[in-house]
C-alpha cells in the first residue's frame, strides 16, 4: 500500500487485495442479499413481511420515527433468541451491524435494513453451527477459515492469522465475535468494491474517504 502525500497533503493512494479473482471474491452459489451494491457473500430473506414476526420484535423495542439505535437492536436481538444458546449480543457488535446498513448516516437502522440483517445473522449462525462442530460455542483457527470459505471469501492465511487475533479469546472465536467479524469483512469489502471501478482487485481513494469508509464501522 502506498500513501503519496502522507504527511502532508494526505493525496490518493491505491491498495491491491490479494485472493481476489478478477476484482471479486469467488462466490459460491446460492441466493443474495443485495447490500447497497455488493451482491457477495450474502444470503436470501427466507421469510415474508406479511404476518412476519421479526416485525414484532422490533416494532417493540423501536421508537416514535420506526428505526432503532445500537441499544434497541441489542434488546430486540436478545428477546428474540435469535443468539440461540450463545451470549447475548455485545453492544459494540450491534454498532458494526447498524454501521453496516446505515446507509443514511443516522446512526439507526428501520425495518427494511433489519430484515436484511436479520436474514444475514440467521445465515451466519447456520454457517457457525456448521462448523462448530463439537459444539463447544467456539470456533478455532481451521474452523474459522472453513466458515470464511463458505461465504465465498478466499484470504491468505496472513490475513487470517491477523483476523483471529483480533477477534478470538485464547485462539477460540465467540458467536457474538464471529458476527463482528462477518459484519466488517462483509462491509470493509462493500466499501472497497464500489470504489473498484474496474473489478481487478484494485482501487484508488483518498485518504480521507478511507477514515470516513473504516472508521464508521
Amino acid at each position: 500500500m502506498a500513501y503519496p502525500g502522507y504527511g502532508g497533503g494526505f493525496g490518493n493512494f491505491s491498495i491491491q487485495v490479494p485472493g481476489m479473482q478478477m476484482g471479486q471474491p469467488v462466490l459460491e452459489t446460492g441466493p443474495a442479499i443485495l447490500l447497497d451494491g455488493y451482491s457477495g457473500p450474502a444470503y436470501a430473506d427466507t421469510y415474508s413481511s406479511a404476518g412476519d414476526s421479526v416485525y414484532t420484535y422490533f416494532s417493540a423495542v423501536a421508537g416514535q420515527d420506526d428505526e432503532v439505535d445500537a441499544e434497541e437492536l441489542q434488546r430486540c436481538l436478545t428477546q428474540s433468541g435469535i443468539n440461540g444458546t450463545y451470549s447475548p449480543f455485545s453492544l459494540e457488535t450491534c454498532r458494526i451491524m447498524i454501521a453496516m446498513l446505515d446507509r443514511d448516516h443516522t446512526g439507526k437502522m428501520g425495518f427494511n435494513a433489519f430484515k436484511e440483517l436479520w436474514a444475514a445473522l440467521n445465515a451466519w449462525k447456520e454457517n457457525f453451527m456448521t462448523v462448530d462442530q463439537d459444539g463447544s460455542g467456539t470456533v478455532e483457527h481451521h474452523e474459522l477459515r472453513q466458515a470464511i470459505g463458505l461465504m465465498g471469501y478466499r484470504l491468505s492465511p496472513q490475513t487470517l492469522t491477523t483476523i483471529v487475533k483480533r477477534y478470538s479469546k485464547n485462539g477460540r472465536i465467540f458467536f457474538d465475535d464471529y458476527v463482528a467479524c462477518c459484519v466488517k469483512l462483509r462491509a470493509l469489502t462493500d466499501f472497497f468494491r464500489k470504489r473498484d471501478h474496474l473489478q481487478q482487485g484494485s482501487a484508488n481513494f483518498v485518504y480521507d474517504d478511507f477514515l470516513q469508509g473504516t472508521m464508521a464501522i
